[in-house]
C-alpha cells in the first residue's frame, strides 16, 4: 500500500550492513542516491532492493541437509533474535517465538522449498516472524554457520562431518523421521567488547583463560593463556554452547557455565550475557 514502510537492502550486502528504512515514497526517492552511494563504497555495487518493513520480529532460522539424490531433511529451526547490530549474540533453540504446529509448518516448507529447488548442501534458511506469527524469507546462507552448535546439541548430528560426507557425494543415510530434536539449547557468542562502555573493542593478552565444562556445556574456542587478541578482526573470541532439558533448565546452566568463565587481561561481553538471563523480557 502506498505509504507503507519499506526496507531498502544493498543486493551485494551482508551482515546487517547499509540496510535503510523509508517510511514514504517521497523520502526514499530523496535519499536514493545517498544510499545507492553508500552501497557502491561497501560492496562495490550499487544495486539495491525492496523488502516489506516489519516492525516487530523476531529472526528464526531453519538448518537443512540435502544430498545430490533429492533426499533432504531439517534439523529443527534456532532463533537468533537477540543482535546488535543486525549481529546475532545469542541463539537459541527451539524458538519461544512460535507454538509447535507452526514450528513444524515453518520447518516443512522450508525443507519442501530447498529440494524442490535442486539444492544440494547443508544450508540455513532464515526467516522473519512478525507478531502474528507469519513468516518472511530473507535468504539461504548456504554454509556452516557460526550458531550450528546449537543444532547439534539438540540433535546429536555432527553437521561438520555431514557436510563433507554429501560434498564427497554420500547418501544422506537417514531420514526426517530419524532426527530426535531433544531439550533447550542456547548459545552465546563471547566477544572482545566491552558492553558497558557501548561495546568498545578490545585487544590485548589474554592472561588467564579457562573454559567451562560438564554435562551439556560445550565451549569452542582458539583462546589460551599468552594469546594476543589483534584488533583487526571480528571480536568473536568464542562460542559457549549449554543443553538443558527444556528452557528453565537451560538458563539456570548457562549462568553456572558464564559464571565459570574465565577470560583474564581484556574484557568481554560475558557479563552482558549473564545480566541477560536475569532479563525479564528475555526469560
Amino acid at each position: 500500500r502506498g505509504g507503507d514502510p519499506v526496507l531498502m537492502k544493498p543486493a551485494a550486502g551482508g551482515g546487517g550492513k547499509g540496510r535503510r528504512m523509508g517510511r514514504t515514497p517521497r523520502e526514499l526517492e530523496a535519499s536514493l542516491r545517498v544510499w545507492r552511494s553508500e552501497a557502491r563504497a561497501a560492496f562495490g555495487d550499487d544495486s539495491l532492493y525492496l523488502e516489506k518493513w516489519l516492525e516487530d520480529n523476531r529472526h528464526v532460522e531453519v538448518q537443512v541437509v540435502v544430498d545430490r539424490y533429492g533426499r533432504g531433511v531439517h534439523l529443527g529451526e534456532r532463533d537468533c533474535s537477540v543482535q546488535r547490530r543486525h549481529q546475532k549474540i545469542v541463539e537459541e533453540a527451539p524458538t519461544p517465538a512460535l507454538p509447535p504446529a507452526a514450528r513444524v509448518e515453518l520447518c516443512d516448507r522450508a525443507i519442501a522449498a530447498v529440494v524442490a529447488a535442486g539444492y544440494e548442501n547443508i544450508g540455513t534458511l532464515e526467516f522473519l516472524v512478525d507478531r502474528d506469527g507469519g513468516f518472511y524469507f530473507i535468504e539461504i546462507n548456504c554454509r556452516i554457520q557460526v550458531e550450528h552448535p546449537v543444532t547439534e546439541m539438540l540433535t546429536g548430528i555432527d553437521l561438520v562431518a555431514t557436510q563433507i560426507r554429501i560434498a564427497a557425494g554420500e547418501p544422506l543415510g537417514f531420514g526426517q523421521e530419524d532426527v530426535e530434536v531433544r531439550g533447550h539449547a542456547f548459545e552465546f557468542r563471547i566477544n572482545a567488547e566491552d558492553a558497558a562502555h557501548e561495546f568498545r573493542p578490545q585487544a590485548g593478552l589474554v592472561e588467564r583463560f579457562y573454559a567451562p565444562g560438564g554435562p551439556g556445556v560445550r565451549m569452542d574456542s582458539h583462546l589460551y593463556a599468552g594469546y594476543d587478541v589483534p584488533p583487526f578482526y571480528d571480536s568473536l573470541l568464542g562460542k559457549l554452547v549449554v543443553w538443558g532439558a527444556d528452557r528453565p533448565a537451560a538458563i539456570a546452566r548457562s549462568k553456572a557455565a558464564l559464571d565459570e568463565l574465565v577470560v583474564d587481561g581484556i574484557i568481554t561481553n560475558r557479563s552482558f550475557h549473564r545480566a541477560l538471563l536475569e532479563n525479564a523480557a528475555f526469560i
